[in-house]
């Protein structure tokens, strides 16, 4: 199977059972995306599929052949950090860090999908073409990647400071 990760072609002999999230660890060398729940309910495996989020755990490696995946490796360099990377450590919105790769990755999809103008639950006006990216909105659009630390605060300040200026 051929698969396009973090810009780079790469192909693989897996069994085709194998989840996107397995391809990236176990055979790809890139541990930066997290087995958490193994059940799409905590976010840690979140990576970037053609620019959306999905939960790797999930989804079946065999399905995303020749699509754009992009894990945490893929964001910013040790060198380089990209302005969420740079946002997340000037405001602590990691303890453990764990959850981390997952939040930012979760939060390069979701400023795409404010963008877009897509609606979320708390969104006060769904005929609106653009979405106001208070604290209440960026709280309800990263609440599926949990941080058992307890970083919320930071999260939120780091989400906001790199991309509620850009969306709006």
């Amino acid at each position: 199977m051929e698969f396009t990760i973090n810009g780079s072609t790469r192909t693989f002999d897996v069994d085709i059972r194998t989840s996107l999230l397995d391809l990236l660890r176990e055979h790809a060398g890139l541990p930066g995306t997290k087995k958490g729940c193994n059940q799409g309910a905590c976010g840690a495996c979140t990576v970037l599929v053609d620019g959306e989020r999905i939960n790797s755990c999930l989804a079946l490696a065999v399905q995303y052949q020749g699509r754009a995946i992009t894990t945490i490796e893929g964001v910013g360099t040790q060198d380089a950090l990209a302005d969420i990377q740079a946002a997340f450590v000037e405001h602590d919105g990691f303890q453990c860090g764990y959850c981390t790769p997952g939040q930012i990755c979760s939060a390069i999809g979701m400023a795409a999908e404010a963008k877009r103008g897509l609606p979320s639950h708390v969104t006060q006006d769904l005929a609106a073409d653009s979405v106001t990216l208070d604290d209440d909105e960026l709280r309800e659009r990263m609440s599926g990647n949990l941080c058992r630390c307890g970083a919320y605060n930071g999260i939120v300040a780091a989400v906001r400071q790199v991309f509620v200026e850009e969306v709006a």
